[in-house]
Protein backbone atom coordinates (compact mmCIF):
# COMPACT_ATOMS: atom_id res chain seq x y z
CA UNK A 1 0.00 0.00 0.00
CA UNK A 2 1.10 3.26 -0.84
CA UNK A 3 2.09 6.21 1.97
CA UNK A 4 -0.25 8.77 0.60
CA UNK A 5 -3.35 8.15 -1.33
CA UNK A 6 -4.73 10.69 -3.17
CA UNK A 7 -8.41 11.24 -4.07
CA UNK A 8 -9.01 12.74 -7.51
CA UNK A 9 -9.70 12.56 -11.51
CA UNK A 10 -7.71 13.53 -14.24
CA UNK A 11 -10.34 16.61 -14.78
CA UNK A 12 -9.60 18.34 -11.94
CA UNK A 13 -7.07 21.11 -11.44
CA UNK A 14 -7.23 21.47 -7.70
CA UNK A 15 -6.44 17.86 -7.44
CA UNK A 16 -3.90 18.47 -10.01
CA UNK A 17 -2.29 20.83 -7.67
CA UNK A 18 -1.78 18.00 -5.08
CA UNK A 19 -0.53 15.35 -7.17
CA UNK A 20 2.23 17.70 -9.03
CA UNK A 21 3.37 17.89 -5.00
CA UNK A 22 3.20 14.43 -4.68
CA UNK A 23 4.96 13.33 -8.13
CA UNK A 24 7.79 16.02 -8.14
CA UNK A 25 8.50 15.09 -4.50
CA UNK A 26 9.22 11.17 -5.84
CA UNK A 27 6.77 10.55 -2.95
CA UNK A 28 5.10 6.85 -2.74
CA UNK A 29 1.83 7.83 -3.86
CA UNK A 30 -1.66 6.16 -5.32
CA UNK A 31 -4.78 7.75 -6.81
CA UNK A 32 -8.12 7.01 -5.95
CA UNK A 33 -10.43 7.51 -8.76
CA UNK A 34 -13.22 9.67 -7.86
CA UNK A 35 -16.33 9.61 -10.61
CA UNK A 36 -17.13 13.45 -9.95
CA UNK A 37 -19.34 13.18 -13.49
CA UNK A 38 -20.58 9.71 -12.58
CA UNK A 39 -21.89 11.63 -9.43
CA UNK A 40 -19.96 10.33 -6.68
CA UNK A 41 -18.91 13.44 -5.02
CA UNK A 42 -22.69 13.56 -3.99
CA UNK A 43 -23.11 10.26 -2.61
CA UNK A 44 -23.45 10.03 0.89
CA UNK A 45 -20.56 7.45 0.70
CA UNK A 46 -18.48 10.07 -0.45
CA UNK A 47 -19.77 12.72 2.14
CA UNK A 48 -18.39 10.80 4.43
CA UNK A 49 -14.84 10.89 3.50
CA UNK A 50 -15.30 14.66 2.53
CA UNK A 51 -18.53 16.77 4.19
CA UNK A 52 -17.34 19.26 1.51
CA UNK A 53 -18.38 16.75 -1.26
CA UNK A 54 -15.02 17.85 -3.37
CA UNK A 55 -11.52 16.79 -4.38
CA UNK A 56 -8.88 16.57 -3.77
CA UNK A 57 -8.60 14.49 -0.58
CA UNK A 58 -5.35 13.15 1.18
CA UNK A 59 -4.66 10.07 2.97
CA UNK A 60 -1.71 9.79 4.67
CA UNK A 61 -1.95 7.14 7.98
CA UNK A 62 -4.80 7.92 10.35
CA UNK A 63 -4.66 11.61 8.57
CA UNK A 64 -6.97 12.47 6.00
CA UNK A 65 -6.92 15.90 4.52
CA UNK A 66 -9.12 18.25 2.49
CA UNK A 67 -8.99 21.52 0.36
CA UNK A 68 -5.47 21.48 -1.65
CA UNK A 69 -3.86 24.82 0.31
CA UNK A 70 -4.06 22.67 2.95
CA UNK A 71 -2.92 19.87 1.88
CA UNK A 72 -0.02 21.42 -0.17
CA UNK A 73 1.04 23.42 3.55
CA UNK A 74 0.87 20.17 5.30
CA UNK A 75 3.15 18.36 2.15
CA UNK A 76 5.81 21.25 2.93
CA UNK A 77 6.49 20.34 6.63
CA UNK A 78 7.03 16.55 5.40
CA UNK A 79 9.05 16.90 2.42
CA UNK A 80 10.44 20.46 2.85
CA UNK A 81 10.10 21.47 -1.02
CA UNK A 82 8.29 24.28 -2.79
CA UNK A 83 8.25 26.16 0.15
CA UNK A 84 9.51 29.56 1.96
CA UNK A 85 12.71 30.68 3.21
CA UNK A 86 11.36 33.17 5.66
CA UNK A 87 8.13 35.00 6.98
CA UNK A 88 8.26 37.20 4.35
CA UNK A 89 7.98 34.73 1.77
CA UNK A 90 5.24 32.44 3.80
CA UNK A 91 2.87 35.57 3.55
CA UNK A 92 3.59 36.34 -0.10
CA UNK A 93 3.41 32.79 -1.10
CA UNK A 94 0.09 33.06 0.46
CA UNK A 95 -1.12 35.57 -0.88
CA UNK A 96 -1.20 34.44 -3.98
CA UNK A 97 -2.69 31.08 -2.61
CA UNK A 98 -5.76 33.36 -1.42
CA UNK A 99 -5.42 35.25 -4.82
CA UNK A 100 -5.73 31.91 -6.88
CA UNK A 101 -8.38 30.48 -4.95
CA UNK A 102 -10.53 33.27 -4.94
CA UNK A 103 -9.72 35.35 -8.19
CA UNK A 104 -7.75 32.33 -10.87
CA UNK A 105 -9.09 28.96 -10.38
CA UNK A 106 -12.81 29.41 -8.85
CA UNK A 107 -13.68 31.67 -12.52
CA UNK A 108 -11.51 29.59 -14.49
CA UNK A 109 -12.73 26.09 -13.46
CA UNK A 110 -16.20 27.56 -13.74
CA UNK A 111 -15.63 29.07 -16.83
CA UNK A 112 -13.87 26.05 -18.16
CA UNK A 113 -16.78 23.41 -16.78
CA UNK A 114 -19.62 25.48 -18.06
CA UNK A 115 -17.98 26.07 -21.75
CA UNK A 116 -16.16 22.77 -22.23
CA UNK A 117 -18.06 20.10 -20.15
CA UNK A 118 -21.40 21.49 -20.48
CA UNK A 119 -21.64 23.28 -23.38
CA UNK A 120 -23.81 26.24 -21.69
CA UNK A 121 -25.18 28.19 -24.51
CA UNK A 122 -25.56 31.04 -21.81
CA UNK A 123 -23.89 33.84 -23.18
CA UNK A 124 -24.13 36.11 -20.40
CA UNK A 125 -22.59 33.60 -17.88
CA UNK A 126 -19.99 32.75 -20.35
CA UNK A 127 -19.29 36.52 -20.82
CA UNK A 128 -18.99 36.85 -16.79
CA UNK A 129 -16.94 34.25 -16.15
CA UNK A 130 -14.55 35.15 -19.00
CA UNK A 131 -14.31 38.34 -18.07
CA UNK A 132 -13.36 37.98 -14.66
CA UNK A 133 -11.14 35.15 -15.68
CA UNK A 134 -9.39 37.04 -17.92
CA UNK A 135 -9.01 39.77 -15.55
CA UNK A 136 -7.21 37.74 -13.00
CA UNK A 137 -4.80 36.67 -16.00
CA UNK A 138 -3.77 39.85 -16.86
CA UNK A 139 -2.94 40.48 -12.71
CA UNK A 140 -0.96 37.35 -12.88
CA UNK A 141 0.89 37.96 -16.23
CA UNK A 142 1.54 41.38 -15.59
CA UNK A 143 3.14 39.97 -11.91
CA UNK A 144 5.47 37.54 -13.98
CA UNK A 145 6.95 40.47 -15.77
CA UNK A 146 10.74 39.84 -15.36
CA UNK A 147 9.88 37.01 -12.69
CA UNK A 148 11.22 33.01 -13.09
CA UNK A 149 8.24 31.93 -10.85
CA UNK A 150 5.54 33.64 -9.00
CA UNK A 151 7.61 34.46 -5.70
CA UNK A 152 11.15 34.54 -6.14
CA UNK A 153 13.54 32.65 -8.40
CA UNK A 154 12.18 29.02 -7.24
CA UNK A 155 9.03 27.25 -7.43
CA UNK A 156 7.10 27.46 -4.71
CA UNK A 157 3.00 26.14 -3.74
CA UNK A 158 2.17 29.28 -5.06
CA UNK A 159 3.15 28.04 -8.69
CA UNK A 160 1.59 24.99 -8.47
CA UNK A 161 -1.58 26.24 -7.44
CA UNK A 162 -1.67 28.96 -9.43
CA UNK A 163 -1.16 26.54 -12.50
CA UNK A 164 -3.05 23.95 -12.01
CA UNK A 165 -6.16 25.17 -14.69
CA UNK A 166 -4.06 26.83 -17.09
CA UNK A 167 -2.62 23.54 -18.89
CA UNK A 168 -5.93 23.22 -20.90
CA UNK A 169 -6.13 26.54 -22.75
CA UNK A 170 -8.08 25.00 -25.65
CA UNK A 171 -10.63 24.20 -23.43
CA UNK A 172 -10.66 27.25 -20.79
CA UNK A 173 -10.97 29.24 -24.74
CA UNK A 174 -8.02 31.20 -23.69
CA UNK A 175 -4.51 31.87 -26.12
CA UNK A 176 -1.08 32.01 -23.66
CA UNK A 177 0.52 34.16 -26.57
CA UNK A 178 -1.83 36.83 -25.33
CA UNK A 179 -0.32 36.86 -22.12
CA UNK A 180 3.17 36.03 -23.18
CA UNK A 181 4.71 35.76 -19.32
CA UNK A 182 1.96 33.24 -18.24
CA UNK A 183 2.61 30.88 -21.49
CA UNK A 184 6.36 31.43 -20.59
CA UNK A 185 5.93 30.59 -16.74
CA UNK A 186 3.55 27.60 -17.85
CA UNK A 187 6.39 25.92 -20.18
CA UNK A 188 9.02 26.61 -17.00
CA UNK A 189 6.78 24.43 -14.58
CA UNK A 190 5.94 21.79 -17.29
CA UNK A 191 9.85 21.56 -17.54
CA UNK A 192 10.65 20.96 -13.73
CA UNK A 193 11.67 17.15 -12.91
CA UNK A 194 9.01 14.85 -12.77
CA UNK A 195 6.51 17.32 -13.82
CA UNK A 196 3.27 15.14 -15.63
CA UNK A 197 0.58 16.54 -17.45
CA UNK A 198 -2.94 15.78 -15.60
CA UNK A 199 -4.42 13.82 -18.13
CA UNK A 200 -1.16 11.22 -17.65
CA UNK A 201 -1.22 11.92 -13.60
CA UNK A 202 -4.40 11.16 -12.81
CA UNK A 203 -6.93 8.74 -13.65
CA UNK A 204 -10.19 9.02 -15.51
CA UNK A 205 -9.02 10.58 -19.13
CA UNK A 206 -10.57 10.51 -21.40
CA UNK A 207 -14.31 10.42 -20.18
CA UNK A 208 -16.33 7.64 -21.38
CA UNK A 209 -18.52 8.23 -24.74
CA UNK A 210 -22.11 8.43 -23.15
CA UNK A 211 -23.09 9.41 -27.09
Amino acid sequence: MADYTLYCFAQSGNAFKAASYLQMCGADWAPRFVDFFGGETRTPEYRKINVMGEVPVLEHGDLRLAQTGVILDYLIGIFGRFGWENEAERREVFRWLFFDNHKLTSYTASLRFLRYYMKSEDTAVLDFLQGRAFTAYRVLDTHLAGKTFVVGERPTIADLSMCGYLFWPDEIGVDWADYDNIGAWLERIAALPGWVHPYELMPGHPLPDKS
